[in-house]
């Protein structure tokens, strides 16, 4: 667990670890010396011999300066590694969450994310300000009390060296029953963290629907589950404690015991008795301190574990040397590409979409046509075959380089809780005032911000929660137009919106992709048939391919599609009569 927990020490703090273990290696050593001090100076004092008992005793005060002084030199250099941890391993985390996969993230939720960068972080920050220190010292003091004791007798040292492998299998055992009742609870409040935010979030639906205090059953059954598992957590964790503690007693009366025999059978005299307990009982103070430090130990692992098993997590390759891009095209050249084994999404995926012209991506619910533009973002790779943007394989040139080529505009738009501005600077930050609302006129968000208190400068609330699904998507094309990046990739989501909303949101798709090279997955069907060439994807194959005017004559899956889309967009609700 020590080594995992410095390895998770961020570089610029690392060269003051082996200071920071040297100082408690000291402190620990004058802290076991001051103690095996105790039996020359208790046996002088009670021989009558002053002069040699101040002497030994000089030597103790020493020894317990010189443990103060390693104190603060530790208490100092670990709040420094605890401060500079908290913000690197911080950092580190973002890090690496934004080159993991996004598939990665389907399966691990906020909640468990929120609880691992904020409260695991800060037990590790604990860690290593307090209980490093201890740990080691309750290891390190022993063991050189022990040794010490060598040089007094042989048979205490021994029985002190024995004791030691009994106590780790004791702390062993305990360690892993609450590591199993400590992942079950991270786990339980991690959810339940998910289900209280998830809760506030749906108010409106829920309240619409009844479905609020008791009657959240997912939010109650999160709440409890939490309760169980931490209760289980307890219930684990003292019976570790009290055996623990128990064994460490017993070690006492052991060492009690030689003494006592010692000093009855005449082999040593009842000062250095006396000494021999104290330091005896000075050898198990620092084991009980382990013992109650055992559960914050325990914890603190559990923490290291996972954040050393999220930091472990493969990301995506990230490639290195200089790329300089070609025209804006994209090339798919036979892509296989699953989100779980066996189960493939694309199949054999290979075309063309030339620099400037637009490709209409349609089909089915499930034909693999969102995962299309997933794979040009590089969002995912592929399992095989190639995709190439601007002239070369996604894997071979920097994130950087690909994302300043490609602006991606999806269904689910995510707004961050801030103003109508600053969630449109995100698709360039350095971008002026000016830009901003320019880019925002052409999106048609100058109507909105003109309806909001402070204009721009008006929150948008957790998720865009105080705008409607059209005007997110504004925002969210908005940022798109402030890029300007040659690349657009684009999932059309018109369907679900107002008249008003709609129109504006093609406006501003308008200007999004003029000019530009654009894939779309579309919807409506003017972007189908203006689009330079049309695939119809099924099952994550192209079984057609053409121009609109190619396809209605080929009249195939493509022509039942329009068809059948034109016959909808005809449909009207009349009142009854009668």
């Amino acid at each position: 667990m020590i080594k995992k927990l410095l390895a998770l020490v961020p570089a610029e703090f690392a060269p003051l670890v082996p200071r920071l273990l040297a100082v408690i290696a000291g402190q620990a050593s004058s802290q076991a010396l001051a103690y095996l001090l105790l039996v020359p100076v208790l046996e002088a004092l009670f021989g009558g011999d002053l002069p040699r008992a101040w002497f030994w005793a000089l030597l103790m005060l020493v020894a317990v300066v010189a443990m103060a002084v390693f104190g603060y030199l530790q208490t100092t250099i670990g709040l420094r590694i605890a401060i500079g941890m908290q913000r690197g391993l911080q950092t580190r985390i973002g890090d690496h969450l934004n080159a993991l996969p996004l598939g990665w993230f389907e399966t691990h939720g906020a909640g468990p994310l929120s609880r691992l960068t904020v409260e695991n972080v800060r037990e590790l920050q604990q860690a290593t300000a307090y209980l490093l220190a201890k740990v080691l010292g309750s290891i390190v003091v022993p063991i050189a009390v022990a040794v010490g004791m060598l040089f007094i007798d042989w048979r205490i040292a021994l029985a002190m060296l024995l004791s030691a492998p009994v106590l780790f299998a004791v702390n062993t055992l305990a360690a892993r029953s609450y590591a199993a009742a400590d992942a079950r609870a991270h786990a339980a409040a991690g959810e339940a963290d998910a289900r209280v935010v998830e809760f506030a979030q749906a108010q409106p639906v829920l309240r619409s629907l009844g479905a609020v205090g008791a009657g959240n059953r997912a939010l109650d059954a999160a709440l409890e589950e939490q309760r169980s598992a931490s209760t289980k957590l307890v219930y684990t964790s003292v019976p570790g404690l009290i055996v623990f503690s128990l064994c460490i007693q017993a070690v006492f009366l052991v060492l009690a015991y030689i003494v006592v025999s010692r000093a009855t059978g005449g082999s040593i005299s009842a000062p250095v008795a006396i000494a021999l307990i104290a330091v005896s009982a000075r050898f198990i103070e620092p084991l009980t301190l382990a013992a109650q430090l055992g559960t914050g130990l325990r914890g603190a692992a559990a923490s290291v574990e996972r954040l050393t098993e999220l930091l472990n997590t493969p990301t995506l390759p990230e490639f290195r040397g200089p790329v300089t891009p070609g025209a804006p095209d994209i090339e798919f050249r036979d892509v296989e590409f699953s989100y779980r084994p066996g189960e493939p999404v694309l199949s054999g995926l290979t075309f063309t979409v030339p620099a400037g012209t637009t490709t209409a991506v349609v089909g089915p619910s499930g034909a693999g046509k969102t995962t299309v533009l997933r794979l040009a973002a590089r969002f995912y790779d592929a399992d095989s075959g190639q995709v190439a943007v601007a002239g070369h394989d996604v894997r071979e040139q920097p994130s950087e380089t690909l994302l300043n080529q490609v602006s991606p505009v999806f269904q689910n738009v995510y707004l961050f809780n801030r103003s109508v501005a600053e969630n449109i600077r995100i698709g360039r930050l350095d971008a002026t005032d000016d830009e901003v609302r320019r880019a925002a006129a052409a999106a048609r968000v100058d109507e909105i911000a003109q309806r909001l208190p402070d204009g721009y400068e008006s929150p948008v609330g957790e998720g865009g929660a105080l705008l409607s699904g059209g005007e997110r998507q504004r925002v969210s094309i908005a940022r798109a137009l402030l890029k300007d990046a040659p690349i657009v990739l684009l999932d059309e989501a018109t369907s679900a919106l107002d008249p008003h909303s709609e129109a504006a949101v093609v406006r501003g798709i308008h200007e999004l992709t003029r000019g530009k090279t654009v894939i779309v997955v579309a919807h409506r069907l003017a972007t189908i048939a203006h689009a330079d060439q049309i695939l119809f994807l099924d099952e994550g194959r192209i079984v057609e391919r053409g121009t609109h005017s190619e396809l209605l004559e080929l009249g195939g899956r493509y022509a039942d599609f329009w068809n059948e889309r034109s016959r909808a967009g005809g449909w009207r609700l009349e009142q009854a009569v009668g």
